[in-house]
C-alpha cells in the first residue's frame, strides 16, 4: 500500500513539474515572437524607462509630457509622505493585489501566494511610486518615444485605473490603486507591461509573462 501511494505521489509531483516547465517554456517562446506594430523609435523624443526588480516590471514616465498627466488619478495626499510627490516621475505597474502587496522582494514570495494569484483573481491594483528620473539605475531600461507613441502609452495606462480608494504602498513614496482587469498565470504584471509597450508601438513579444520576456526587447 505504501509503495502504491509513493508511486502515485511521484507521478503527481512529476506531472506538476512538467506543467511548470511547460509554462516557462511557453512563456519564453511567447516572449520571443514579435507582435504589434513594431514602429521605429525616435533617437530623440520623450524618455520613459522600463523597470525590473526581478519579480515585477513597470513603466517609469514623466508626470507631465506631450500634454498628458496623471494628476487627476494620482495625488500627493495618497502618499504616507506627500513631500515625495515633488519628484517629477511616476513608476507605474499593474498586478494582483495579494501578490503585489505581499511580495516587495523575492524573500517575501510564498508558494501559496503564487498559487492563489496564478489560479486567477479579479482583485487587481496599480502600483504607483513617485521618484526622480532613474538615470543609470540598475534594472531601468531607457526607451525613447515620439509624442504620439507617448500619448498612446498614457492612454493604455490610464484605462487600467478603476475608481476606488488608494492603499498605502511599501514605503512613504508609493501607493496602490484599484485597477481594471483580471490577473492570472496568462495575464501577469509583466504581460501587462508588454501590452502597454505594444500599445505604444514599442517592439515587443506576443506574450510576456516574465520580466526577462519584456526586457530582452529593450
Amino acid at each position: 500500500m505504501l509503495r502504491k501511494w509513493s508511486l502515485r505521489l511521484s507521478g503527481l509531483l512529476g506531472g506538476m513539474l512538467l506543467i511548470v516547465l511547460g509554462y516557462f517554456l511557453a512563456g519564453l517562446i511567447g516572449g520571443a515572437i514579435p507582435a504589434g506594430s513594431g514602429e521605429a523609435l525616435p533617437e530623440r523624443g520623450i524618455r520613459i524607462y522600463v523597470e525590473d526588480n526581478g519579480i515585477h516590471t513597470g513603466i517609469v514616465l514623466p508626470k507631465h509630457a506631450a500634454g498628458q498627466s496623471f494628476d487627476d488619478l494620482v495625488r500627493a495626499s495618497d502618499l504616507a509622505d506627500p513631500r515625495y510627490a515633488g519628484h517629477g516621475w511616476l513608476s507605474i505597474g499593474w498586478g494582483e493585489r495579494g501578490f503585489y502587496l505581499g511580495t516587495p522582494t523575492w524573500a517575501d514570495v510564498k508558494p501559496a501566494t503564487i498559487l492563489a494569484a496564478a489560479t486567477g483573481s479579479d482583485a487587481v491594483v496599480m502600483h504607483v511610486g513617485h521618484l526622480p528620473e532613474p538615470v543609470g539605475e540598475a534594472g531601468a531600461y531607457l526607451v525613447t518615444l515620439s509624442p504620439d507613441q507617448y500619448r498612446r502609452l498614457v492612454a493604455f495606462i490610464r484605462a487600467s485605473f478603476a475608481e476606488g480608494p488608494s492603499v498605502p504602498g511599501y514605503g512613504p513614496s508609493d501607493a496602490f490603486y484599484v485597477a481594471r482587469g483580471r490577473y492570472s498565470a496568462i495575464h501577469t504584471c509583466n504581460a501587462w507591461t508588454g501590452a502597454a509597450l505594444r500599445a505604444a508601438g514599442v517592439p515587443m513579444g506576443a506574450w510576456t509573462p516574465f520580466p526577462v520576456t519584456v526586457t530582452t526587447w529593450l
